[in-house]
């Protein structure tokens, strides 16, 4: 889960890779020694991370709302970010009892398994490609996520209402909403939402008025966008949002295009 830009002195350096387990993402943080910096909010994006750090893994569930990190409680890290609606299979935990939470995976398996695996990861000379790895074993062990669901993911993140989802992959709307639930972590509105700021916040990055951003990502209009900023990232405006992402841009490239948990407010 990146940070925001820090300042030279704070510098948190955040990277990423496309994994060789299908949609999902490699990302690795390493923050230097030294009092913390400010607290940081990652935005909603629909995905759940499997989180390594020294002697723990911690799973992110899925985000209705920022989720504000505690400076104190940052540490270097190794993680692979999860497509929506992949985890709750590899994971054996339907998404939404994650929903809006940090859970130790020891909390959710035997902590025996946890434990070696833990260690597995803390002894390997690249923990990032350790947890890999073990994901890839999880994945052909448990077999593809929900295709279903796959296809409800792919046409909400391609803009498509509800409604049409719905009918294209043939449930009626109590069935799309319960799967959606174990799936995504909330219903398929919930997501569409937060798949729809991320468009917006992807073209307003790539040079697009908040005018022209909003319609082409689905919004009604430029106030429909500022809404769904408030509503969930917690920031009042759109500017105020992108003067801080503006104002560090230069010194840093910790903050990509979204398609995971790595936009921060």
């Amino acid at each position: 889960m990146p940070p925001e830009h820090q300042p030279d002195q704070q510098r948190q350096h955040y990277r990423e890779r496309p994994s060789r387990l299908a949609g999902a993402v490699v990302w690795t943080l390493d923050v230097p020694s030294g009092p913390p910096g400010p607290a940081r909010s990652v935005l909603p994006d629909g995905c759940m991370d499997l989180i390594w750090s020294a002697g723990r893994l911690v799973v992110a569930g899925p985000d209705t709302h920022a989720f504000r990190v505690d400076p104190r409680n940052r540490a270097s890290c190794a993680a692979i970010r999860f497509p929506p609606g992949t985890a709750p299979a590899l994971l054996r935990v339907p998404a939404d009892e994650l929903r809006d939470h940090r859970v130790e995976l020891a909390d959710l398996w035997p902590r025996a398994a946890v434990s070696g695996l833990v260690d597995r990861i803390d002894r390997a000379a690249d923990p990032a490609a350790a947890l890999e790895d073990y994901a890839l074993g999880l994945a052909a062990g448990t077999g593809p996520p929900d295709p279903l669901m796959a296809a409800v993911a792919d046409r909400l993140r391609r803009g498509g209402s509800v409604a049409a989802t719905a009918a294209e992959v043939g449930l009626g709307a109590r069935q799309l909403h319960r799967r959606s639930l174990a799936a995504f972590g909330y219903g398929p509105k919930t997501l569409a939402r937060i798949l729809r700021l991320q468009r917006a916040l992807a073209l307003v990055r790539a040079g697009a008025p908040y005018a022209e951003a909003a319609p082409a990502a689905g919004c009604v209009d430029q106030a429909h966008l500022a809404r769904e900023m408030r509503a969930l990232a917690g920031t009042t405006t759109l500017g105020a949002y992108f003067g801080r992402y503006d104002a560090s841009a230069a010194a840093n490239s910790d903050t990509p295009q979204p398609s995971g948990s790595r936009t921060t407010a």
